[in-house]
């Protein structure tokens, strides 16, 4: 009873300190400091709560022990992120990405595309990752090709979507204007209906980050080489190492907030007009 007690006092204090921060003018150093203390204050909890109630490791491992293990299995965390995240998601990524971009330009070009291929490309969106891996799996085989194969799929749509939307954003005054100077299409897409599209495009990015990690280490739960995080996760469970699985999912959330934050970055630079970048 007393560790729930302490438990219960320390995420008080914790909260008065964070609404009080909150509650002042919101400067850069506090955009930092509220999250971090929030996320110390989930950490602290956590090590007193599964140490004071002696929650076996087996269940739920306190956070040192994470770290500890995190700290001693650094190569084949590398390897596993290698793997998984260079090798898979992120060719994945670029391949679905770059010709969802390309296939929206001869979209837009196509009433015949746009009525008759995106309401496709919604259906197949909503087909379930668990569903198609394992056939992509066996198409491509078991390293890292299938699960590229795997990211394409689910960031492909996602993508298309946004940059068509993004493609009809300027309006028929502005396209008007264009036409008054002589502009060609090309140029009116450079100048005019791209930069206005900015801000889709890179919503479709930013959501297919965290898809194309989440398809990568889905793919490896059906066929994978002896590395990869989906790999390691699924046989480390099976040993009962819950302290590995918990450090393999620490990696896979920093480099998931890593690859949407630096894509979040690029957006700000690139559309730095746009009100919600002021």
């Amino acid at each position: 009873m007393i560790w729930a007690f302490v438990a219960i006092l320390f995420w008080l204090g914790a909260w008065a300190l964070n609404v009080y921060l909150s509650r002042g003018k919101l400067t850069k150093r506090n955009k930092f400091i509220i999250p971090f203390l929030f996320g110390v204050t989930i950490l602290v909890l956590w090590e007193g709560l599964v140490v004071g109630l002696n929650v076996s490791p087996i269940i739920l491992p306190p956070p040192s022990a994470v770290a500890a293990k995190f700290a001693s299995s650094l190569p084949i965390l590398w390897e596993d992120f290698v793997q998984t995240f260079v090798k898979g998601a992120l060719s994945g990524y670029i391949i679905g990405c770059g010709s969802a971009f390309i296939l929206a330009i001869l979209i837009d070009r196509s009433p015949f595309l746009q009525r008759g291929l995106l309401p496709v490309g919604n259906f197949v969106a909503a087909l379930p990752v668990i569903g198609i891996a394992p056939i992509l799996v066996m198409w491509f085989g078991f390293d890292w090709q299938s699960k590229a194969a795997v990211v394409v799929v689910m960031v492909f749509f996602p993508m298309l979507v946004n940059t068509v939307q993004g493609l009809t954003e300027s309006d028929h005054m502005q396209r008007d204007l264009m036409k008054t100077y002589s502009a060609s299409y090309w140029q009116s897409l450079l100048k005019l209906r791209l930069p206005a599209a900015m801000p889709f495009i890179f919503n479709g990015l930013k959501i297919s980050t965290t898809l194309a990690l989440i398809g990568a280490i889905v793919a490896e739960f059906f066929g994978s080489p002896i590395k990869g995080m989906g790999f390691r996760i699924t046989t480390e469970v099976g040993r009962l190492a819950l302290d590995m699985v918990w450090a393999e999912i620490v990696v896979a959330a920093l480099a998931g907030s890593a690859f949407y934050g630096i894509m979040a970055l690029i957006e700000k630079v690139v559309t730095f007009w746009h009100p919600s970048q002021r």
